[in-house]
């Protein structure tokens, strides 16, 4: 039994010649790598979240917010609807009054963008013929919102967000 022994404990010695042994330090620094590439990528992503979206909707929400229900009303009276169509050369905006008759806009003004970063936004100058808002327009491929403010003939101000709007051809 001890040659037994013995030739196992010189086969796990040569082992041990080609393994280093795991010690404490080797632990640490294992444990420390991993969290560092962990809180690495966490600081890569909210730079690069930060620095895409500016999450500003309007400079003051203060004082949006004392015209917002006076505004909100106006509109309401209106009673317009915009719908967008794309076809991958051309966005077309009918606007209806609650009728289903071609609203009667005075000025309009459109900001296309993706949702999170204002580096793609573009605003396309429309032409209206026979009820329909028309503009050449490229969009790559993938979620768009249109940012759209009419003004009726009376000076009241129509304004919608359509979010979530697909660029790219239409298949």
């Amino acid at each position: 039994m001890a040659g037994g022994h013995r030739s196992r404990r010189y086969s796990m010695e040569r082992a041990g010649k080609m393994a280093r042994e795991l010690t404490g330090r080797h632990v640490l620094a294992i444990t420390l790598a991993g969290f560092g590439v962990v809180i690495g990528v966490n600081l890569l992503l909210a730079v690069k979240a930060v620095g895409t979206f500016p999450g500003l909707e309007v400079r003051n929400s203060y004082v949006a917010s004392q015209v917002f229900d006076r505004e909100r009303a106006a509109q309401d009276t209106l009673g317009w609807t915009a719908t967008p169509e794309y076809d991958g050369r051309d966005l077309t905006l009918m606007i209806r009054d609650r009728d289903g008759n071609p609203a009667p806009v005075a000025s309009l003004s459109v900001t296309v963008g993706r949702p999170t970063h204002v580096r793609d936004d573009v605003t396309p100058e429309f032409t209206y013929h026979d009820g329909l808002f028309r503009a050449p327009l490229a969009l790559a491929p993938g979620q768009w919102n249109i940012h759209l403010t009419a003004t009726a003939r009376d000076g009241t101000p129509f304004r919608q967000r359509i979010d979530h709007f697909t660029g790219g051809r239409v298949r």
